[in-house]
């Protein structure tokens, strides 16, 4: 495939040295395709880096579209939080963008990107994960606030 794409520059590492990369130096990568399981691994790893799991939209696509595409956040389905009012619904929230923009509805996704990016910007409203003391639905609130 990449010799197709010339102007791409590629690597390909080992997947214990490319997880020390990707906490050591996130900025050397764009794309990462990696196979079912190490992604999945990697997929919690680069936003825990880059500050919270529940900040990460995830979207298994179908290019093609011969098949569905799934969307979830990076965090899953939490299941150890579930119903305590901690999660950072942002995740979810930038994952309905994802299949929204996936399903022709751009404006619709730049809007819940652009709410979302109002409320952190704005910082009075954080959950946890984030250094605030926001619940659930505080978050979604201001969030659906910016949007409106």
């Amino acid at each position: 495939m990449a010799a197709d794409y010339p102007d791409v520059r590629t690597d390909q590492y080992h997947i214990d040295i490319l997880t020390a990369h990707l906490v050591q130096h996130p900025d050397w990568f764009d794309v990462i395709v990696a196979s079912n399981l190490f992604g999945d691994i990697l997929s919690d790893l680069g936003p825990a880096v880059a500050g919270s799991i529940g900040l990460a939209p995830g979207a298994n696509l179908n290019p093609d579209r011969t098949h569905p595409s799934m969307f979830e956040p990076v965090h899953g389905s939490a299941p150890d939080i579930a119903g305590k009012g901690v999660a950072n619904p942002v995740a979810q929230m930038l994952t309905g963008a994802m299949m929204l923009e996936h399903l022709g509805e751009a404006d619709g996704a730049r809007a819940i990107e652009a709410a979302v990016e109002a409320v952190l910007a704005a910082g009075e409203t954080r959950t946890g994960d984030l250094g605030g003391a926001a619940s659930t639905t505080e978050m979604t609130a201001a969030v659906v606030a910016a949007l409106a």
